[in-house]
């Protein structure tokens, strides 16, 4: 059963603050760890072990860290080209006992944390020699050029990471070369640490990366060969014009034709394309593909509260981004779950959104199982109710290809969004039912074309996936049944 031994002879690590990183080539800077943690919150303290290429990363939250394990379990770090692998710590803190190496780990980390507070901080930090050479502009190498690399190809692959303002490309040496220039140099780092060692196109195309000493690009032409996508005015020069007139406006104006980013400095959204091959397209109307990850659709969920949590909560809430067939919660391990989704791409996209989110009271752990199905109990097996078989569930929320929830999958977020609201249901009768499951309800609003939808607004992000848990499908008679989602609004 999935309490046996896994890798290392032990079951998964519960989340911790304190990080363990492996395989660190023998050259790499305490500074350079440290960049591994930065775009997701404060380090607090680190220790390198460089005669045995490890280090650990103390993190200011345990959700800093969850967030980082979370992004590493389909986008592998890289450090000077070498893929490094970060698990959880079995300590809660790190302890610097000799007075002198505290001393100046805790310089090293007042200058590095220094990039959370912007790019005037960041300059700083970089004057005084912390993180020399790392700004706002990437050099990029490609190898193995099988398949075209065009400006959208990289517009695309990178604008993940943040928001793109230039790039320049060239060949030199016989090599596929170009600059790119973000808005922000930490989505720099965060780019180059994702993405340095990866390949576009499985097998082809792979990507070296490594920060300019350049701060800033001058583009004069946008064009097939280099494009300033802050300004849609520039002529053509002697390249090529861009794919047509449209697309060059869309460009400029940072259209959603190419899904760019649209997050806080140094924090990507959710990658459609874990490590060995980025996919630069999705499906319009179908739940967004995912390429490279295991043929897996059995989902580990693990640190749960076994006081709170049940299959029917489980369904309901991984219900959001797919459709769940079987749920089994182990019969001697409370805390442990197994999920099982139709497939492969909505298990992945469950572990994007739910890997790190508090669920009564706990940090919840998300990630492929090792088994390829949930077996039902055998007829007399005792159970007490802790496996379900939800296969032909009419609550399943992508029964039909193209459905318009395919186009609204969101992260949990604290203001959900209500649907099929009967008539003589009021702003306060609904205040009151989400009340009444213990919610803190901070505003509500109808949609104004349509008293049917509506959007509200609770304390936390916890409390929203408490009351979607609890609310999804109540039955208000008269054959309504309320309809609970995540919003990517506020009110």
């Amino acid at each position: 059963n999935e309490k046996k031994k896994t890798r290392g002879g032990r079951l998964p690590t519960l989340p911790s603050r304190v990080l363990h990183i492996r395989q660190i080539p023998g050259d790499v800077t305490g500074s350079e760890v440290m960049a591994l943690g930065l775009p997701f919150g404060k380090v607090t303290n680190f220790l390198m072990l460089k005669g045995k290429g490890q280090a650990f990363l103390e993190m200011a939250s345990v959700e800093a860290a969850v967030s980082l394990v979370n992004y590493c379990t389909h986008a592998t770090p890289h450090l000077h080209h070498q893929p490094v692998y970060i698990q959880y710590s079995n300590y809660k803190e790190l302890k610097i006992e000799n007075q002198h190496n505290h001393a100046r780990h805790q310089a090293a980390l007042q200058g590095g944390n220094a990039v959370q507070h912007g790019s005037l901080a960041l300059t700083s930090a970089l004057d005084g020699g912390l993180l020399p050479g790392q700004g706002s502009v990437l050099r990029i190498v490609v190898e193995n050029v099988f398949y075209p690399i065009t400006l959208e190809v990289l517009y695309q692959v990178f604008s993940k990471f943040g928001y793109v303002w230039k790039i320049v490309m060239f060949n030199k040496n016989n090599q596929f070369q170009a600059l790119l220039q973000y808005a922000d140099a930490m989505n720099a780092y965060y780019a180059k640490m994702t993405l340095d060692g990866q390949s576009i196109y499985s097998g082809c195309c792979t990507l070296h990366i490594d920060f300019s000493k350049l701060t800033s690009l001058k583009v004069k032409y946008n064009n097939d060969k280099s494009r300033d996508f802050t300004r849609i005015d520039l002529p053509f020069g002697d390249g090529q014009r861009p794919l047509d007139a449209s697309l060059a406006a869309a460009f400029g104006t940072q259209s959603t034709i190419f899904q760019p980013y649209t997050g806080a400095a140094g924090f990507a959204q959710p990658l459609s394309f874990p490590q060995g091959a980025v996919s630069p397209s999705s499906v319009s109307g179908q739940i967004p593909a995912v390429t490279g990850i295991p043929r897996n659709s059995v989902l580990l969920v693990s640190n749960l509260n076994p006081e709170a949590i049940t299959p029917h909560g489980l369904f309901i809430l991984f219900g959001v981004y797919g459709n769940v067939h079987r749920v089994k919660i182990m019969f001697k391990k409370r805390g442990i779950a197994l999920v099982q989704m139709a497939d492969a791409t909505q298990a992945q996209l469950a572990i994007n959104h739910l890997n790190g989110q508090r669920l009564y009271g706990r940090v919840m752990h998300t990630t492929f199982s090792k088994y390829q199905t949930i077996q039902l109990p055998r007829e007399g097996q005792e159970d007490k109710g802790l496996t379900k078989d939800y296969s032909n569930s009419p609550l399943h929320r992508f029964k039909n290809p193209g459905s318009r929830n395919c186009q609204n999958i969101f992260p949990p977020s604290a203001t959900l969004h209500l649907s099929n609201i009967p008539p003589s249901v009021t702003m306060d009768d609904l205040k009151n039912l989400f009340a009444s499951k213990g919610s803190t309800v901070k505003g509500f609003k109808f949609f104004q074309r349509d008293c049917k939808m509506g959007l509200i607004q609770l304390g936390s992000v916890e409390e929203a996936v408490h009351a979607l848990i609890e609310l999804h499908n109540h039955d208000f008679g008269e054959n309504h049944h309320l309809r609970v989602s995540f919003s990517k609004s506020t009110i």
